[in-house]
């Protein structure tokens, strides 16, 4: 997770560089402590899931052991990874 650079640039040609300040993915990790429920809650209320989104992420998190929650900037996500680990839950921000 670079912190000194967070917009990717991605060259088109030698003249045209497009900035993709959207190249990030919410991770959130599985863990033997927190409930089905309250994983859902919290995508619920910190990703603005639908509740039907949010369960379908909660499987992918407990059968795949991670899973992408959320896709966007840097400083977006930075903002709901600290709110998910706030409430003990394993997350990251990573570079697509």
């Amino acid at each position: 997770m670079p912190l000194n650079n967070p917009i990717h640039k991605e060259s088109i040609d030698d003249d045209t560089e497009v900035l993709d300040a959207d190249g990030y993915r919410l991770i959130v990790w599985n863990d033997d402590v927190n409930t089905f429920d309250w994983v859902i809650k919290t995508l619920i209320e910190v990703c603005n899931h639908e509740p039907e989104q949010a369960e379908q992420c909660a499987l992918l998190i407990h059968y795949k052991g991670k899973a992408d929650v959320k896709k966007g900037s840097y400083e977006t996500l930075k903002t709901m990874c600290e709110a998910i680990v706030d409430r003990g839950i394993g997350a990251t921000v990573e570079e697509r």
